[in-house]
């Protein structure tokens, strides 16, 4: 009888700690939508905003500019949660220890970007003048060093997946990391430089809803295999 009353414990122990786990990868997986969603409604309602020129962290300027910080918060802190659920569901092996710290620092990023405002700048907000700021504030210095800790974890992320999908032989998730992680640093370094231009700034929108897509894929994988 006790024996059989500890093993009902262990399993509703278990049960309860893989529903935790699986609303923690939830978070990450529904992270990437909210973000793009929330995103493509500013850019298609907020007047004065190209996305040619304009980033969408510029959307945190501005009567509105509370809708897009709401957006870095809260979709960081999804991210932060996805991140604790892939440790959790994969306790050992490649990529279980720096694979979810490094989506983590994403995470942190996005909420670091939401307290550092990026400065005006190619007519955005409505009144500012044409062409890129001809001075860097503190605050968008600090969203820019936060943009790049956050974009270069999502990177490393994607590099240190992909080995473990090497590892196990599954080649298409492998190559499909190797592929987001490539795209995001040249289209980010690019937009850096600024010698880019358009194209640059459309390759790192792009390279943005990759990264958040491969993110929501993963995660979903992770709760499926932990299932």
């Amino acid at each position: 009888m006790q024996r059989s009353a500890t093993t009902e414990q262990a399993t509703r122990a278990n049960s309860r700690s893989e529903t935790i786990t699986k609303a923690l990868l939830t978070c990450g997986i529904v992270a990437g939508p909210l973000y793009m969603i929330v995103g493509a409604f500013e850019v298609l309602t907020r007047p004065g905003f190209d996305a040619r020129y304009n980033m969408l962290s510029q959307m945190s300027l501005g009567d509105q500019g509370w809708i897009q910080v709401a957006n870095f918060v809260v979709s960081g802190l999804l991210v932060l949660a996805g991140a604790v659920g892939i440790r959790r569901a994969l306790p050992t092996g490649s990529a279980s220890t720096w694979g979810p710290r490094l989506v983590g620092v994403y995470g942190l990023g996005l909420i670091a970007a939401a307290i550092f405002s990026a400065d005006p700048g190619f007519g955005f907000p409505p009144g500012t003048p044409a062409g890129p700021p001809t001075t860097m504030s503190t605050h968008s210095l600090l969203h820019f060093v936060s943009a790049l800790f956050g974009f270069f974890a999502i990177i490393g992320a994607c590099v240190i997946f992909a080995r473990r999908f090497a590892r196990l032989g599954q080649r298409g998730w492998a190559a499909y990391s190797v592929v987001t992680g490539v795209v995001f640093l040249v289209a980010f370094l690019g937009t850096a430089s600024g010698s880019g231009g358009v194209a640059f700034t459309l390759a790192l929108w792009g390279a943005l809803a990759l990264a958040w897509v491969w993110l929501s894929a993963l995660t979903t994988k992770l709760t499926r295999e932990h299932s």
